[in-house]
């Protein structure tokens, strides 16, 4: 064919697809993905596979997204995080000769449950003893509540380089709240003093009302708005540094982000970004592949004819019967309790091209009767010749468009694979999201940003490439083509 013609064919296809307005809108979706899925590393960060098998100690665990306080008459405290650059550092020295690293940060506190947690990470120093360890002194100056002291001391101790500081569960922070409290006039009783330094939530008692009684506060907590501040002094003796420059202070939100976190605290969120590599590759591999090979396989079958088609089409009506599921499980238990996505890819082929070849076959046997194939077996043409090159083109139409429809079964098959425990676990796939979702009692628990979204985003993708198949079969088959 001419380029002049096959130009001329490309863009009459182009105008009979765009009148399909669900085609259309299925290709903007596959754009979508396909630049999602393109641009992972720059929408999130390079080292997200790797990352991803880890905990993710810097995010709250089970957190539901941010945007969740808005149908909620209880709003939670969302996810912040203090880097270098929000601290404004202020260098002294102390009577001893020590250096003094001082900074503030204002945290505005405006719901009616606080952060989890207050975390310091990655401090580090050049201190190579813990005696020459440098010194944190750690408070928060609350909002002003009147007859009540303001700033609470939290913790006062040396810190080893790179050392990561919990408030929240911190023995000395619990008792000097504890100590606080008390000198607040706040009536203890001694016999929950021992359960309240185990156990206590204590950025529950710094975030809210003072009140008379702590079982008050415990049971019916009044939360107190307005600007906190924590005060941060960092004491280092002499010839010892401290180094700010990758220091991260974490207030732990009972929210995050768009999608929110799983029971390791990462980000759904980025998961689908980089679930979307995997399933579009898996999909689109394993419909292409199947479609070729069903298309030689079932035109070669039509054009051969005699003992040997019925001989193609018994292999064909043996692979057929086999029940693919449970033959993948057995394989995926076979092959160590993990089928690695190369091996999906060739199980899902060895199985995906049974149907495909039985349409072509039915196709190519019409197409064998045409006066151009007998015009070539004439000339002399040979078996090859005629089927790459005069049946298998007028078969092109019928492939484009179950390569399309073929793309969701893929991915739904990978996806129930991984659901089941069977999948890649050193790749990030939906349904590994959602075996994990599972394993970790997201649905029992009613943590359903932890399911929804990978359902949701396999039921796009699906809906995706269905929509653009079947606007595919009306504009190239002639008899659903609209009038």
């Amino acid at each position: 064919m001419r380029w002049v013609d096959m130009k001329d064919s490309l863009k009459n296809f182009w105008n009979d697809f765009r009148r399909e307005k669900s085609g259309m809108f299925g290709l903007f979706l596959l754009i979508l993905l396909l630049f999602t899925a393109l641009a992972a590393p720059l929408l999130t960060s390079p080292d997200i596979p790797q990352k991803w098998k880890t905990y993710w100690l810097e995010n709250p665990q089970n957190a539901p997204p941010a945007w969740s306080n808005y149908f909620s008459s209880t709003t939670k405290a969302p996810h912040v995080i203090y880097t270098y650059h929000d601290l404004h550092i202020t260098k002294s020295k102390d009577q001893f000769g020590d250096t003094v690293y001082s900074f503030e940060i204002p945290y505005k506190y405006n719901y009616q449950v606080p952060v989890k947690d207050i975390v310091i990470f990655k401090l580090a120093s050049n201190a190579s003893s813990p005696l020459d360890a440098p010194h944190i002194s750690i408070a928060l100056r609350r909002p002003v509540q009147d007859g009540y002291s303001r700033v609470v001391p939290l913790l006062d101790e040396t810190v080893s380089s790179n050392a990561t500081i919990q408030l929240s569960t911190n023995t000395q922070v619990r008792r000097n709240v504890l100590n606080w409290l008390k000198q607040n006039k706040v009536q203890v009783d001694p016999t929950l003093e021992f359960q309240l330094l185990a156990t206590m939530d204590t950025m529950k008692f710094l975030f809210s009302q003072i009140q008379p009684n702590i079982q008050n506060m415990m049971d019916n907590p009044k939360p107190l708005h307005g600007t906190y501040t924590l005060l941060v002094n960092v004491t280092a003796k002499p010839g010892i540094s401290v180094d700010f420059s990758n220091v991260e202070i974490v207030f732990m939100g009972r929210t995050y982000g768009i999608m929110g976190t799983d029971d390791r605290g990462r980000d759904i969120w980025t998961g689908l970004i980089w679930g979307s590599r995997v399933s579009l590759t898996i999909g689109i591999a394993v419909a292409v592949l199947s479609v070729l090979i069903g298309i030689f396989y079932g035109v070669t079958s039509a054009y051969l004819g005699g003992w040997k088609d019925e001989f193609l089409q018994r292999i064909n009506e043996f692979v057929a019967s086999i029940p693919t599921l449970p033959i993948l499980i057995l394989l995926g238990v076979y092959f160590g309790g993990h089928i690695m996505l190369w091996q999906l890819v060739l199980l899902l082929v060895a199985f995906g091209w049974v149907g495909i070849a039985k349409v072509a076959r039915s196709m190519a046997l019409q197409i064998k009767e045409q006066t151009y194939v007998e015009a070539a077996r004439a000339l002399g043409a040979g078996t090859g010749r005629i089927v790459f090159k005069h049946m298998v083109p007028q078969l092109l139409p019928y492939a484009f468009a179950q390569i399309a429809l073929g793309v969701p079964g893929a991915i739904l098959a990978e996806a129930s694979l991984s659901f089941l425990g069977l999948g890649d676990p050193s790749k990030i796939t939906w349904g590994q999201m959602l075996n994990e979702a599972q394993r970790a009692g997201a649905a029992v628990n009613g943590y359903w940003w932890e399911v929804i979204p990978p359902g949701l985003a396999i039921t796009l993708v699906g809906l995706t490439f269905v929509l653009i198949g079947v606007a595919l079969d009306k504009v190239l088959n002639p008899r659903l083509r609209r009038m």
